[in-house]
């Protein structure tokens, strides 16, 4: 088996939240591209309808996005908004990801057995608590990846301006756009990610058709990245355009979900698919895998350490 070997020892809640955060953040690293081209096909044809949209698209397909980006707009696009990206996953999946098996204890009140409906219950109160949290650092994220890189469009030029340019300009509720419609996405995908992958994991070591290693911890990350891509893109949708938007172009989430159906039809709902599952799918397998290693090694070295004294 590659990589750290369980522990005997069962990780603290803090060995956790600092796993989670690093692991979300390497992840996020590696993965960042496709996230950017995500949001970019999510948003195009915001202005337009949908006959006009399909024929005058800027973007089109998840290679087509990345390549027109690199052309127009240099490699350097791709990575746009990625420092509010990473304050985001070390604030939110520290929170969401890493606090999950200690709330899933608090609802089953230290039952060994855990029903569907508790894990349910645990990943949509992180989900919901890490959107509370981290919510400003995804409104930047977003509008940096919207932006056109040296283009006339242009709003912020750096992560501090637009966190500044945000609240002088739309005041405090301006950095909490899209909450709600964020609560509802992350409940979601919060579910379906962690819900997901410890089903699947709890399934394959019953089971005994794997053990508790990388094999394991990929195959079981992989389906829960296809789940949360199926279940939430189109609340991400929403949420992408939402966040995005100028103020007073929607009225609230709702209407912007009305609206999108109205001009451009169902589809639009599902726009930038192949990027989100690409993106959801690499960036689970990462996470996951990177997070159970993290956790084994945190532990293992702590031991070693009260050893030595």
């Amino acid at each position: 088996m590659v990589g750290f070997k369980p522990t005997d020892v069962p990780p603290t809640a803090t060995v956790k939240f600092l796993g989670a955060g690093t692991a979300a953040c390497i992840a996020d690293l590696i993965t960042f591209p496709l996230d950017t081209a995500k949001v970019r096909l999510q948003i195009q044809g915001e202005s337009q309808g949908a006959i006009r949209a399909s024929t005058t698209a800027q973007y089109r397909g998840v290679m087509g996005t990345i390549l027109t980006m690199v052309k127009t707009e240099g490699p350097g696009s791709l990575y746009n908004g990625l420092v509010a990206g990473l304050q985001r996953q070390m604030s939110f999946a520290s929170v969401r990801i890493g606090l999950y098996d200690s709330v899933k204890q608090f609802y089953t009140k230290g039952s060994e057995h855990t029903s569907i409906g508790s894990r349910l219950l645990a990943g949509c109160t992180t989900g919901a608590l890490a959107v509370a949290v981290a919510q400003p650092t995804d409104v930047v994220k977003v509008r940096f990846q919207a932006q056109a890189r040296g283009g006339s469009s242009r709003r912020y030029q750096g992560t501090v301006d637009a966190y500044k340019t945000i609240a002088r300009e739309e005041g405090l509720r301006g950095l909490w756009r899209g909450t709600s419609p964020n609560i509802a996405r992350n409940a979601i995908v919060n579910c379906a990610e962690l819900v997901t992958y410890d089903l699947i994991k709890d399934a394959l070591l019953k089971a005994h058709l794997m053990t508790d290693d990388l094999p394991c911890h990929f195959t079981s990350a992989f389906g829960a990245g296809f789940c949360a891509t199926i279940i939430a893109s189109p609340v991400d949708v929403v949420k992408t355009r939402y966040m995005n938007s100028a103020a007073g172009q929607y009225a609230s989430a709702g209407h912007c979900a009305l609206t999108m159906l109205r001009k451009e039809g169902p589809q639009a709902f599902y726009k930038g698919f192949m990027p989100s599952f690409l993106r959801l799918g690499s960036w689970n397998i990462v996470m996951f895998v990177t997070y159970e290693q993290l956790k084994r090694a945190l532990m293992a070295a702590r031991a070693s350490r009260e050893v030595s004294f």
